[in-house]
């Protein structure tokens, strides 16, 4: 993402969006109430409603809204900011509703009253982008490839082999390692990835760099091992949360969020400092006693879904006042889901409150 122009003082940031990762970080921060504007397409009716040939054109206009609603999935390649028009040509009324669509390359406006942990983001994915990691998980029958985004990571295929018999293994692994490489080869084009994380129980990835010399030896370089206990898409998570794998991935967004979550749980088991559930977050924000507010982007869709973000807009708010800091994580990862498990809402505190 890249920032146009920037007026703190009257909460006004105008930005430039580069890729589709740029898409979910505006969602995290931009709320109900917020004004968005740029140029959009708007479906003008030409002709009155009485007339039998009333034309419909699209047009391209350049528009402010009030949002009221902030809609993204992830793997969209879209940003849909629906509200009221506040601002426009003359020939469209204010106060009708209309939807921006901001997709990659889109230019727009943002009006609002920024919190800390809002403008982090912002600067965040204005930051140069890491380049991508890929990871491989696999044993003898079968392989996951994954690649790792700033919100988690996006599972790219799966492939099976075919070891039958016992007297075929030997051969049919060698054919499925070479299936494997040919892959990794394709990805490492497409994606061209700083790291390539290949990671099985047992020794089967010792046996797969065994076949990796040679013609393939670029490969080799950007290899880095790890074990883990199962061969499908929860050992992705698992490799993530392995202590070798930190100084690997330290700059990944993932791995932060992952390794947070995962210091909270220690501290619930504890029965320390980790607390989960909306009204006993309340409760110690309300204290100031709050010092990380952990929040999925799951919780928060679901919340404004229900017409009940104000409340959670609110804790932040007291929680940004009260210099702690805010970590919205993405539902979309293994970090995420255990959060949403919790309630989709937890804190760190500074101290353990007395009854």
């Amino acid at each position: 993402m890249k920032v146009i122009h920037s007026d703190l003082k009257k909460g006004t940031v105008k930005v430039k969006v580069e890729d589709t990762d740029d898409l979910w970080y505006l969602s995290t921060v931009l709320d109900a109430g917020d004004l968005a504007k740029g140029t959009t397409i708007r479906k003008i009716k030409l002709g009155e409603s009485t007339d039998r040939k009333v034309e419909i054109v699209k047009k391209t206009v350049f528009l402010e809204i009030k949002i009221e609603r902030v809609e993204f999935e992830i793997g969209s390649k879209t940003l849909r900011l629906s509200g009221i028009i506040t601002q426009g040509p003359d020939d469209i009324a204010k106060g009708s509703h209309h939807t921006i669509v901001v997709e990659e390359h889109s230019e727009i406006t943002i009006q609002k009253q920024w919190m800390q942990f809002q403008l982090d983001k912002l600067k965040e994915a204005c930051e140069e982008k890491k380049p991508d990691v890929l990871m491989v998980v696999h044993d003898r029958e079968e392989a996951y490839f994954a690649i790792l985004r700033r919100y988690g990571y996006t599972l790219l295929t799966k492939i099976a082999g075919n070891v039958t018999k016992k007297a075929e293994v030997s051969m049919n692994t060698t054919n499925f390692y070479k299936e494997i490489i040919a892959l990794m080869h394709d990805y490492d084009e497409r994606y061209k990835p700083s790291t390539i994380i290949v990671a099985s129980p047992s020794f089967w990835k010792e046996d797969l760099m065994k076949n990796l010399e040679g013609e393939h030896e670029h490969l080799r370089k950007k290899i880095v091992l790890a074990t883990c206990s199962s061969t499908d898409e929860t050992a992705i998570a698992e490799v993530l949360k392995r202590q070798e794998m930190k100084h690997v991935l330290k700059q990944q967004k993932i791995a932060q969020e992952i390794s947070v979550v995962e210091e909270l749980m220690v501290e619930i088991a504890k029965e320390s400092l980790g607390v989960y559930g909306y009204q006993e977050v309340e409760e110690r924000v309300m204290a100031g006693a709050v010092a990380k507010l952990l929040v999925t982007d799951g919780f928060i869709q679901r919340t404004k879904e229900a017409g009940k973000y104000q409340e959670i807009d609110n804790l932040m708010k007291m929680v940004d006042q009260a210099k702690g800091s805010i970590m919205i994580i993405s539902s979309d990862h293994e970090g995420g889901k255990k959060l949403d498990g919790l309630g989709g809402i937890a804190g760190i505190v500074r101290y353990k409150l007395k009854y």
